[in-house]
């Protein structure tokens, strides 16, 4: 694969890197900010903890499980319509809840649209850059993820001050309409970049038939799903874990701990996307995984440690995100290093599902074990131990297995 002068105007691979941040930071909502209507929805519906935990297993589930489909349909019928109609669903799911009033309307609303919906915008998205940006692929995967992190910066406090005036079901009326025509005006303008360009690899790789026989693939899968498990325990979990705690409502800088800990979350959840993705161009994929996810396991350690101070605990929760979010920019980044760009979208979707076992383990999963134990230590403990074992396979597993497989 070789790279020569441009055959396109330089500046329309920027332009859709921008046009997909946004399209990413509208269907962001859903995901993290889900905590904050945890309770509510609880109260609404009358379901126990786990059930409701369950909505954002099936989002998550959805969203990743479907990914192969999804990218085989972008790849085939083009990303603007796939990616424009994923951000009105995810903006439906919203608004279909607001009046939900069982676990399972609940299930078909949240769970159903914003899944379908975010998956389409996410998979489209990644696939679409990594074919854009053939010599910056960590960069620009993580640009774009950073978008789904930073995406409830903007939104977080403003939900949680609008849910306080005029309760969870109006809030969710009006924030899915307003992100929903967000991203799907984004997403019309987005197109395929040509398959065969001079200043482009030229889009060549192993079929994804082919990819998914081969034990790296599977490697990678087992090391994503590991390390989505503890990010995603933490999102969706992370309200009541600070309530448990005692922590939730303390004033941090005259706010309450739990959105303020939310923001910082989402501000070091998007900066580690690009950052990390930028250092593994040029250290190496496996050599900033070891350091990313060491940095998660000691950081969720030091989280537990300062759980009885409000300020510590959300200040460290943000280095717990900095040390989680930038999977989503190293692994598919390494997939498409190792197997090609050839039908990327295709391939980083069969990865990306999981991301959906991921939500199954720290959601119900992580909500049951607290419930049968009693606390929240064994659940951290998990991960803590999860995050160490990842770190360990990617230089003494990973780097020596693509060693080999490339070889060949």
């Amino acid at each position: 694969m070789s790279h020569t002068e441009a055959a396109f105007p330089p500046h329309v691979r920027w332009v859709q890197l921008g046009l997909g941040l946004i399209a990413m930071m509208a269907i962001s909502s859903p995901q993290y900010v889900w905590t904050l209507f945890v309770k509510p929805f609880q109260t609404a519906t009358g379901g126990t903890l786990p059930a409701i935990q369950i909505t954002f297993s099936l989002m998550i589930v959805l969203q990743t499980w479907l990914s192969p489909v999804q990218g085989w349909l972008i790849e085939r019928f083009g990303a603007r319509f796939l990616i424009t109609f994923g951000c009105i669903l995810s903006g439906l799911g919203w608004v279909l809840s607001a009046p939900a009033t069982t676990v399972m309307g609940l299930w078909l609303t949240y769970g159903l649209f914003c899944g379908v919906g975010t998956g389409i915008v996410y998979v489209g998205i990644v696939g679409l850059m990594l074919k854009w940006f053939p010599d910056r692929r960590g960069l620009a995967t993580g640009v774009v993820a950073a978008g789904y992190g930073f995406g409830a910066i903007g939104t977080t406090f403003p939900i949680d001050a609008m849910m306080k005036a005029s309760g969870y079901q109006h809030t969710l009326i009006v924030v899915g309409f307003v992100l929903g025509a967000i991203g799907a005006l984004a997403g019309l303008f987005m197109r395929q970049p040509p398959e065969r360009s001079v200043g482009q690899v030229v889009v060549s790789g192993v079929p994804a038939k082919e990819m998914l026989k081969t034990p790296v693939f599977w490697l990678l899968f087992g090391m994503m799903t590991m390390m989505s498990t503890g990010g995603l325990m933490v999102i969706s979990q992370f309200a009541p874990v600070m309530r448990s705690f005692g922590i939730a409502d303390v004033a941090i800088l005259g706010m309450a701990a739990l959105p303020f800990a939310l923001t910082l979350d989402r501000i070091t959840n998007g900066l580690t996307r690009p950052f990390f993705g930028w250092v593994s161009d040029r250290i190496g994929r496996e050599h900033t995984m070891l350091i990313a996810f060491s940095l998660e396991a000691v950081a969720v350690l030091a989280l537990l440690s300062v759980r009885d101070n409000a300020l510590l605990f959300a200040l460290m929760s943000g280095v717990v995100f900095f040390g989680w979010g930038e999977i989503f920019s190293l692994f598919p980044s390494t997939l498409t290093d190792t197997f090609g760009a050839k039908d990327a979208t295709t391939k980083y979707g069969f990865l990306y599902m999981a991301q959906g076992i991921g939500s199954v383990l720290g959601g119900p999963v992580a909500a049951a074990l607290h419930d049968g134990t009693g606390s929240w230590m064994p659940v951290f403990f998990t991960i803590i131990a999860m995050d160490a074992a990842t770190a360990a396979l990617a230089i003494f597993v990973l780097k020596p297995m693509r060693r080999r497989y490339l070889a060949r």
